[in-house]
C-alpha cells in the first residue's frame, strides 16, 4: 500500500480510527475526513486531516478536489460515514430522524461517490469499500429510517461497482445476507 492513496470518510471515532490508523500501518498516504478531526489525531507523515461536513455537496467536491490538487490521484475510497438511531416504529419515527438518516447513510454517500469516481477510475484498479449493516438485507423492527438509508447506500454501492467494472474499478458494501 506504499504507492497508494485512501481516502477514509469518517475516519475519527472507533471503527474509524482502528481503521485509519491500519491503513496507515501499511504505509498508504491516508487522507482522514471527517467533521472535527485534526492532524493531531493520527501524528505522522502519511498523513493529513480533512474536516468535512459530507452531507454538504460543495463541501464533499472540494474535500476530493483538494485530494487530487495534493497527491494527483486517489486509489481508495473507504466511507465509514454514518449513523445510527433507532428505536420507534416508522410510524412513530419523526422528520428530523428520517433526514438525519438519509443524509448521514446514503446522501453522504451518494456525494463522495459522485466526487470520487471519476478519479478512482483514472488509476485503473480503484477500490471502494463502504460501511454497510446486516440491517440492509434483514430488517428489524424499531429501525426503519436506518434500514432504509442503509440499504439504499448498498445498492449504489452494487451499482457504482457495475457502471465502473469496465475501468478496474471494484466497489462493495460490507452488509452480508445471512
Amino acid at each position: 500500500m506504499t504507492d497508494k492513496v485512501v481516502l477514509i470518510t469518517g475516519a475519527k471515532g472507533g471503527l474509524g480510527s482502528f481503521i485509519t490508523r491500519r491503513f496507515l500501518e501499511t504505509g498508504a498516504t491516508v487522507v482522514g475526513a471527517s467533521r472535527s478531526i485534526s492532524q493531531q489525531d493520527f501524528p505522522g507523515p502519511n498523513f493529513t486531516a480533512l474536516a468535512v461536513d459530507f452531507t454538504k455537496a460543495v463541501a464533499v467536491n472540494d474535500a476530493v478536489q483538494s485530494v487530487i490538487s495534493r497527491f494527483g490521484r486517489l486509489d481508495v475510497l473507504v466511507h465509514l460515514l454514518g449513523g445510527f438511531r433507532g428505536g420507534e416504529s416508522v410510524a412513530e419515527t419523526d422528520y428530523a430522524t428520517w433526514e438525519q438518516m438519509r443524509d448521514l447513510n446514503v446522501t453522504s454517500g451518494f456525494y463522495v461517490l459522485r466526487a470520487a469516481v471519476p478519479h478512482l477510475r483514472k488509476s485503473g484498479k480503484g477500490r471502494i469499500v463502504a460501511l454497510g449493516s446486516l440491517t440492509a438485507v434483514e430488517p428489524h423492527p424499531q429501525l426503519g429510517a436506518y434500514i432504509t438509508f442503509k440499504a439504499a447506500l448498498a445498492m449504489l454501492v452494487r451499482t457504482v461497482a457495475l457502471e465502473n467494472r469496465d475501468a478496474g474499478l471494484t466497489a462493495m458494501s460490507s452488509c452480508r445476507a445471512p
